[in-house]
């Protein structure tokens, strides 16, 4: 445990991407493949579930350092971390334990897991005496799942790489699935990260997706299109669905479903496994999975070249539900009949890895494409197998769209919200499928309509965490519900934001919230109404669990309306308008 508390300080000391690189490569060179295993697992974003509650976590550490709850919750909101408190309130050890992280993880920590409160009240202070302070407080950051330092998934391929002396690309392809919870980190497992590439890798694939290729935000003006992109015959052009992306793999006679965030859901998505006897093996499909209502043929009411109707009753929306539907179905704990019902989901496919055992990345996008119209086509044929039925309307195609230019395809683009996407995906015709968010092989662009926006009204703050710890950076806002001069006017809240401001300005928000308190609940200070800020938010749905009746998808501060009196703001009224 040492040696990896000794690298999360390394890394967590720079923000040098070369100084990280370098403290990676040494620790994977020198500690056993078992433990860079499991740093592996952790550096690269997984995220084990919580082995102790907070509470216990809380009422341990009050217990062994002899604190009271008060002088406790004091501290944990000037230091900011669970984590880093526990580890500067308890007695520093005298100990310091050279079992590896491996030894720790599968004989110490992950056997806490289901323990009872007395068995871990007793269990708890014999493993932290164990440890010296920078251990003890990555300890209980692996314990709560909260494990996080300034690495990214790219830096520690590039990491391993060097150190197996392959290509990224390469380590990029083995990492997939490597943090997904099912996964338990081995020795086996690191060998055959970094080791030599063999001609029969790729047949030994099993169940395993591909890294998936992401698109860069377009920002440029419209005049610059030509300039910038060429013509729009250069392209594939479909729309952003906003849903889950997703990979349906099948391989071996069984599918599986992988998430963007490489986690395997295809137990969450039992519709799709109408598909594993009507999808030929070696065949992997990228797409976005979404709550679907309604016939395919919905796919093909679109704009229409001249868009003069754009906004009338002729653009029709599209079979495709709101994010919020699928959000809730994914937040439940079981798949019930009823809820298989309410929230049925389908895949829009937009690309073909692989095909009969081939990997087709490095295929143009134009001859991808050809081929996935023609899976999907003899798929939901009904005539693939012997006594099926016609196919299930659970996979379908993301359909293209068409334009004389990139001014047409703009019209086009302003009907995104009544069609329920977020705008559009610009694919070069001929480009790869790359690894990430890269343009060596190919580009993939994402035209995205400006954010929904109202200016509300911050009533409460909560400090920060990290090196915001010390300031109250995380604000909840609120919209006025009643007309002006009502005396039963009132701000209801509908939102929390955080980000979007700068470090200056926070200062400034901070100094007014301490100002201005009014009362305190907890971490929570409720303040003077007094502030207004203009919020953005990707999308919004009616939501029963809210106060409001309404949530907001992403919501992020844009700026701050000093000009705007606090009366001035909007009202609840105008956030229904937009549901509409």
């Amino acid at each position: 445990m040492k040696a990896f508390a000794d690298l999360y300080a390394r890394l967590d000391a720079t923000t040098s991407s070369n100084a990280k690189l370098a403290a990676m490569q040494f620790y994977f060179q020198q500690v056993p493949a078992a433990d860079a295993a499991w740093a592996v697992y952790f550096l690269a974003g997984g995220r084990p579930r919580q082995l102790v509650p907070s509470r216990l976590l809380r009422e341990t550490a009050m217990q062994a350092a002899a604190l009271p709850e008060w002088l406790f919750e004091e501290s944990y909101q000037a230091v900011g971390d669970l984590a880093e408190t526990i580890s500067l309130l308890l007695p520093e050890s005298p100990h310091s334990s050279d079992e590896g992280l491996a030894a720790w993880m599968q004989d110490k920590l992950l056997p806490l897991r289901g323990l009872p409160p007395e068995a871990l009240a007793e269990r708890l202070p014999r493993l932290w005496a164990q440890l010296d302070r920078r251990s003890l407080m990555v300890c209980i950051k692996l314990i709560t799942g909260a494990f996080r330092v300034g690495v990214s998934k790219l830096l520690v391929t590039r990491a391993l790489a060097s150190v197996g002396g392959l290509d990224p690309k390469r380590v990029a392809q083995r990492l997939v699935g490597y943090t997904d919870l099912s996964h338990r980190p081995s020795a086996e497992g690191y060998r055959a990260l970094i080791a030599a590439e063999s001609t029969d890798e790729h047949a030994q694939r099993g169940g395993q997706p591909y890294p998936f290729f992401l698109a860069h935000p377009l920002q440029l003006p419209l005049e610059e299109f030509d300039a910038q992109l060429g013509a729009p015959a250069d392209w594939l052009v479909e729309w952003k669905w906003d849903g889950i992306r997703a990979q349906l793999v099948k391989r071996d006679g069984q599918l599986w479903v992988w998430s963007r965030g490489e986690e395997l859901v295809t137990e969450r998505f039992p519709e799709l496994q109408a598909l594993a006897a009507r999808l030929p093996d070696g065949c992997v499909i990228d797409g976005e999975i979404v709550v679907w209502k309604g016939a395919p043929e919905a796919l093909t009411e679109r704009a229409p070249v001249d868009t003069a109707t754009a906004g009338s009753e002729a653009l029709k929306r599209f079979a495709v539900q709101p994010f919020a539907l699928l959000q809730q179905r994914i937040g439940r704990k079981t798949l019930t009949a009823k809820v298989l019902e309410q929230a049925p989901v389908a895949l829009l496919a937009y690309d073909l890895l692989e095909w009969r055992g081939e990997d087709w990345r490095q295929h143009p996008q134009q001859q991808r494409r050809a081929q996935l119209e023609a899976l999907v086509a003899e798929t939901t044929a009904g005539d693939l197998l012997d006594g099926l039925p016609a196919g299930p309307e659970v996979l379908m195609l993301s359909p293209r769209l068409e334009a004389r230019d990139w001014a047409d395809l703009a019209r086009q683009r302003e009907a995104s919200r009544e069609l329920g996407v977020e705008g559009m995906m610009l694919k070069a015709r001929d480009g790869q499928y790359g690894v990430g968010r890269t343009k060596d092989v190919g580009t993939w662009w994402k035209w995205k309509v400006d954010p929904y926006s109202v200016d509300a009204v911050l009533i409460y703050a909560q400090r920060g965490h990290g090196r915001r710890a010390s300031l109250y950076t995380d604000f909840t806002f609120a919209v006025w519900e009643g007309a002006p001069g009502d005396p039963e006017r009132k701000l209801v809240p509908f939102a929390k934001a955080y980000s979007g401001l700068t470090d200056e300005e926070m200062r400034k928000v901070d100094a007014i919230v301490r100002k201005t308190t009014v009362e305190k609940f907890g971490p929570v200070r409720s303040v003077t109404p007094s502030l207004v800020f203009e919020l953005g938010f990707e999308g919004i749905a009616a939501s029963s669990r809210h106060k409001s009746g309404i949530a907001v998808r992403f919501p992020r501060m844009l700026r701050w309306r000093h000009d705007k009196p606090v009366d001035d703001a909007d009202t609840l009224e105008s956030l229904r308008e937009l549901l509409g």
